[in-house]
């Protein structure tokens, strides 16, 4: 496997912590140096390791998770998205005080946005592609990506306000069907 063959492979697996990362910049939690850290180095490092995981895993543990890995990846970004939908409807911001970046809603929002990493390493396995280059480059661009992100999203927050929130967890939920659908219809 090449170089641009992994570039691409990377870009195309950032693209679900790429539009996480849109809207959780609209949210005045991810102001600032330390928590768009979190996010993208969170998002990156799911995104080196699940790979690593899916590959050492092999067939065997294949077996067992990729008849329910989608309702798992579903099942977070609808949850993660509809308390976003709420938090965007409360005119009081009282709904929600949660940071997107910190504790349980990060290590969810990672989990989700790299289930398709984990497949990949599962895939490299089977062709005999060393994991460790792919994966780094894969970390590395997820997690570049993800500040770009958190910066248009803060510049959307600003125009747009509370509404971006609520795009945020309408399009997370879109992603969770999506990734469903793409396994169900398989």
């Amino acid at each position: 496997m090449n170089f641009i063959d992994i570039l691409f492979l990377a870009v195309g697996l950032a693209m679900d912590a790429f539009a996480v990362s849109v809207f959780s910049g609209t949210r005045k939690e991810i102001r600032g140096f330390r928590p768009a850290f979190r996010l993208s180095f969170h998002f990156g490092l799911f995104q080196f390791l699940m790979p690593v995981i899916g590959w050492f895993a092999g067939h065997y543990i294949q077996s067992y998770i990729e008849s329910f890995d989608h309702w798992i990846a579903f099942g977070l970004l609808a949850f993660i998205g509809t308390r976003m939908i709420i938090a965007g409807f409360d005119k009081n911001n009282n709904s929600t005080k949660e940071n997107p970046s910190k504790g349980l809603n990060l290590i969810m929002l990672s989990v989700a946005t790299s289930i398709d990493a984990l497949a990949v390493g599962f895939s490299l396995a089977v062709v005999k592609v060393d994991i460790w280059y792919p994966s780094l480059i894969i970390g590395v661009i997820t997690a570049a990506i993800s500040l770009i992100g958190l910066e248009i999203g803060y510049r959307l927050g600003l125009k747009f306000g509370k509404k971006m929130e609520i795009a945020g967890g309408i399009i997370l939920i879109l992603i969770g069907l999506k990734i469903l659908l793409e396994h169900l219809l398989a």
